[in-house]
C-alpha cells in the first residue's frame, strides 16, 4: 500500500489527539505583537492570545506560514517514508497559506505532492483533513481520498455567535462608537462560512437569542439529512459551547460524540473571545 502522509495548517482547529493519532504534520499560523512573534500551538493558544490582547489593548496581526515552513513539512513527510503527500490548507480566500504550500511544492520536483484549497476555516477545513486521514487508514487510494474530501467540503456548514463587539472594534473591523452602541443594545453577530470566508449572516439582540438562533440554523440546515459529524468550536468558552451542544442534541435528535475544538489564534484574533460555534457535516437525505 502506498504510504500517504497528510499536511495541514493550524487553522484547521484539529485537537492534538487527532493530529497525533493520524500523525498529521501541522504547519502553524504565526501571531505578531509588534516585534514579538508567537507560533500557534507552540507558544500561543486562545487563552494566552486574549490575555495579551487585554493586557496590551492591541490586536496583533497574523502571518501565513512561509513556503519554507511547508518545505520543512514536506521534507519531514518524505523522511517518514511518504510516497505521496496530501496537503490540505485553509481557504485561499482569506489566507496566503495555500499559495505558500503550492510554492513550496515546486522545490520538490521528484516528490508526489498534492495541495488542496479546502475553502474552509476551522473545522470546515479540519473535517476534510480528518476524512482524508480516515480514508488513508482504510487503504483508499488518492483519487478516492480526494472525492471524500470534496464530499465533506461541499456538505459542511459552520455557524458562530460573538458575545461582544469589543474585539471587532479594537481590530478596526467596525467603529468604536458603533461597537459601543452595539454592546449597549446587546447586539450579537451571527457568522457563517460563505465562499471560503467567515461572513456576517445577521445580528440579533441578546446572547440568549443568539444561542437560540444557532440552534434554529442547525435545524434548518439539517432538515431531511443524515448528520455525519458534529463539531463544537469555541474561543475560551468551553462551558458555553457544551451547553449549546445540549440544545443541539435535543433539537436535532442526535447522539454523536462531537469533536471539541478551539478556534485557534489564527482565526480567533478576527472574532474575539467568548465565541461559540458549531460545524456539521450533512450526509445524504433520509
Amino acid at each position: 500500500m502506498t504510504k500517504i502522509i497528510l499536511v495541514t495548517d493550524t487553522n484547521a482547529s484539529l485537537p492534538k489527539e487527532i493530529i497525533e493519532k493520524y500523525q498529521i504534520i501541522e504547519v502553524p499560523i504565526n501571531i505578531q505583537f509588534s516585534d514579538e512573534s508567537y507560533v500557534t500551538g507552540e507558544t500561543i493558544d486562545d487563552e494566552k492570545l486574549f490575555s495579551l490582547i487585554d493586557d496590551r489593548n492591541i490586536i496583533p496581526t497574523t502571518a501565513a506560514p512561509s513556503p519554507s515552513a511547508f518545505e520543512g513539512a514536506y521534507q519531514t513527510a518524505l523522511d517518514r517514508g511518504a510516497k505521496k503527500i496530501l496537503c490540505i490548507c485553509c481557504s485561499g480566500e482569506v489566507s496566503a497559506t495555500y499559495n505558500s504550500a503550492v510554492m513550496a511544492k515546486e522545490n520538490f520536483p521528484e516528490a508526489d505532492i498534492h495541495v488542496i484549497d479546502s475553502r474552509g476555516l476551522s473545522l470546515a477545513e479540519g473535517f476534510q483533513v480528518l476524512a482524508a486521514a480516515e480514508a488513508i487508514e482504510v487503504g483508499k487510494d488518492l483519487p478516492e481520498i480526494i472525492k471524500t474530501i470534496e464530499h465533506v467540503r461541499d456538505r459542511t456548514i459552520v455557524y458562530a455567535a460573538l458575545p461582544t463587539l469589543k474585539y471587532l472594534a479594537m481590530g478596526g473591523r467596525m467603529g468604536k462608537l458603533a461597537a459601543g452602541v452595539g454592546n449597549t443594545l446587546e447586539i450579537k453577530p451571527i457568522l457563517t462560512l460563505r465562499e471560503g470566508k467567515l461572513d456576517l449572516l445577521e445580528k440579533v439582540r441578546t446572547w440568549r437569542k443568539a444561542k437560540q438562533r444557532l440552534v434554529e440554523l442547525a435545524v434548518d440546515e439539517a432538515k431531511g439529512t443524515v448528520i455525519e459529524r458534529v463539531g463544537l468550536i469555541h474561543v475560551n468558552n468551553e462551558e458555553g459551547v457544551l451547553a449549546l451542544y445540549e440544545d443541539l442534541k435535543a433539537a436535532l435528535d442526535i447522539n454523536l460524540a462531537p469533536i471539541l475544538a478551539e478556534f485557534t489564534p489564527g482565526l480567533s484574533v478576527h472574532t474575539g473571545s467568548g465565541v461559540i460555534a458549531f460545524s456539521l457535516v450533512l450526509g445524504k437525505e433520509k
